[in-house]
């Protein structure tokens, strides 16, 4: 959905804040870099991630979060999304269809960006809440990986949509499970590794990373009910929305932005 990971640039915002110190955000940069490269072989890089992934947030009451979410994104994020992806997500939206960002970031976060961009909802990172204040452990696990997958099924069940009806988008070769848990799955400015995959798995291939390339947006005549979309999942609206079930599975839609 954009250029680099938004959690590296919700650190780098809350380091301009004075909340990390410049080897903070180093060596958060290096993590993030590993973590992408080894999680999808290293089974010890997951679980470590897992353990830490918002271990910082520790006493931070939600309305301070929400705050720097939508400070920072404003600040650091917003130029930085892809503007095919955008564009093939709006699509999606005028043809009647829902929208959701699935991330590994905060579920926090993904709310923000979703609401900023026009999108339905978001699915993310669940950080444990007690009395309005974060205790730095996790709800579940991690947004990573298999954990996509699962949380896109449970929102299949939830709304009572027919995943082989809908597609997903990702740039990401540890997003493989979603990819494959849906009947249309598209490679998004892949690395090399995805690219690989949906080679093999006769997946399409889409490249923003072009101003050619991201003016040639379009939707397939034969989509059916839903889409996902590179770390987006999209739902026909058509469909009544059953809150309380996805609520378990981390999910939240925002409000429509403002």
């Amino acid at each position: 959905m954009m250029q680099g990971a938004s959690i590296y640039y919700f650190a780098r915002g809350l380091a301009k804040r004075n909340y990390f110190t410049s080897r903070d955000l180093a060596r958060f940069a290096y993590q993030q870099a590993r973590f992408r490269l080894l999680a999808a072989e290293n089974a010890g890089t997951v679980s470590k991630a897992k353990s830490t992934a918002l271990a910082f947030i520790a006493g931070w009451k939600v309305e301070e979060m929400e705050r720097l979410c939508e400070e920072i994104f404003d600040e650091l994020m917003a130029d930085r999304i892809w503007s095919g992806t955008l564009a093939l997500a709006q699509l999606h939206l005028d043809a009647g269809q829902r929208v959701w960002l699935v991330t590994a970031a905060p579920v926090e976060l993904g709310r923000i960006m979703a609401a900023r961009l026009g999108l339905t909802g978001a699915i993310g990172t669940v950080a444990e809440i007690e009395d309005g204040v974060y205790t730095g452990r996790l709800v579940g696990d991690l947004m990573h990986g298999p954990e996509k997958a699962q949380a896109i099924t449970a929102l299949a069940v939830a709304e009572g949509l027919d995943l082989q009806r809908c597609a997903a988008y990702s740039d990401s070769i540890n997003d493989t499970p979603m990819l494959s848990t849906v009947g249309y799955a598209v490679a998004v400015n892949p690395d090399s590794a995805l690219r690989r995959e949906a080679r093999k798995c006769g997946w399409e291939i889409r490249d923003f990373r072009s101003a050619r390339k991201a003016a040639k947006v379009a939707i397939p005549a034969a989509m059916a009910t839903g889409v996902l979309i590179g770390g987006l999942a999209t739902y026909s609206a058509m469909r009544k929305r059953r809150r309380r079930s996805a609520a378990r599975a981390g999910i939240d839609a925002p409000p429509p932005p403002a």
